[in-house]
């Protein structure tokens, strides 16, 4: 399911307003069955890229309000990643495993073309590479592409390594060594980047409790790491180290912050506190450190940037590692401000953005 966040105006223009977007595309085909938004929420720093994800959401509010955030940082993403991109993200509305066709996504492609290249897309939530591929066939403007063709392949294994990079960095600040060897580690969703993620944990020999929406994915990842599966629920009683939300965002509410028993969030979902200004500083008073999600989660679009840029998948996880470092400044940069480390990453962020819009206003 996914959580939204409250907005203090519920119109289409107030929304957008209120997250500061350049622009927002309704898509519609009657045909394929195609109904989906792209939100471009900045370009001051280059075009937006960001993944497109298909979601049966309860409501178009509710696919508009995701859209929005998910935009928002991916701007801040690329900002902090010191890459030459803008914000973008695009969600389709429906049921993967019933809707999705190769006539729906490549109308969905005939969209993506139709913005001249402002917003290049890529994999999300229930969308594969060969999805891409049939994206590609209308546009241009598509990243993550198979390796057969030219492509960076499946950005999963890359935004894994970063989320690690960004969880080794808070254990050195908060326990002084970045050894997560022997850590109760909570893994909250185990997709693709879920799943790479704990091979990373197992390797390093932590101990491991998961949960999953699909329960015999839960168990199957379980019996494979040597974790122990939770319900959907239970994940946020557990006695762990480090939780760790690698599912859809806003995980992190009022209902469940004061369910955590750990002393670091460190995940590869997007958007993990519903309400930024009241939970982020709701986890320092829990003595929680937060290692911000767009931050940590930014080796899939550091793996994309470098397709785009015409990189190898080498150098994307070279720059990935630098996640390490970048954590450890914001959490520096966080003490010194007495702020919370989400409103840290976000000011150097914006910081650069500013500089830069010197220089150009938008792509």
């Amino acid at each position: 399911m996914v959580e939204v966040q409250t907005l203090t105006d519920t119109s289409v223009f107030g929304q957008i307003a209120e997250h500061q977007h350049e622009q927002v595309v309704f898509c519609h085909d009657q045909e394929t069955g195609l109904r989906a938004i792209i939100g471009i929420h900045n370009t001051v720093l280059g075009p937006a890229l960001g993944g497109t994800r298909m979601w049966h959401y309860a409501s178009d509010a509710e696919a508009l309000n995701d859209v929005l955030r998910l935009s928002r940082g991916m701007t801040y993403k690329a900002a902090i990643s010191g890459l030459n991109l803008g914000g973008g993200k695009a969600v389709i509305i429906g049921d993967a495993k019933t809707m999705k066709t190769e006539g729906l996504l490549r109308k969905f492609g005939r969209f993506v073309k139709n913005l001249n290249g402002k917003y290049i897309t890529a994999e999300d939530v229930n969308m594969t590479t060969k999805d891409m591929e049939y994206i590609r066939m209308e546009t241009k403007h598509v990243a993550g592409l198979p390796e057969s063709m030219g492509g960076s392949g499946d950005p999963s294994p890359v935004t894994a390594y970063g989320t690690y990079m960004g969880m080794k960095a808070a254990a050195k600040k908060l326990y002084g060594s970045d050894s997560l060897a022997g850590k109760r580690i909570a893994v909250q969703g185990v997709g693709h980047v879920g799943t790479y993620l704990l091979e990373y944990l197992q390797k390093e020999g932590a101990k491991l409790v998961l949960t999953d929406y699909y329960e015999d994915r839960a168990l199957e990842a379980a019996a494979r790491f040597g974790a122990r599966a939770v319900s959907l629920d239970e994940i946020y009683d557990q006695e762990v180290d480090i939780y760790s939300p690698c599912a859809l965002g806003a995980t992190i509410n009022d209902d469940t912050i004061d369910r955590l028993k750990c002393r670091i969030v460190a995940g590869c979902a997007n958007n993990q506190l519903k309400d930024e200004e009241v939970h982020g500083p709701g986890l320092v008073e829990r003595g929680i450190l937060y290692a911000p999600d767009f931050l940590i989660n930014a080796g899939g679009l550091i793996n994309v940037y470098s397709e785009v840029i015409g990189g190898s998948r080498q150098s994307a996880l070279t720059q990935t590692e630098k996640i390490y470092d970048y954590t450890l400044q914001v959490f520096q940069k966080a003490e010194q401000e007495q702020s919370h480390p989400q409103h840290a990453a976000i000011r150097q962020a914006e910081e650069r953005i500013a500089a830069l819009g010197k220089v150009k206003s938008t792509y």
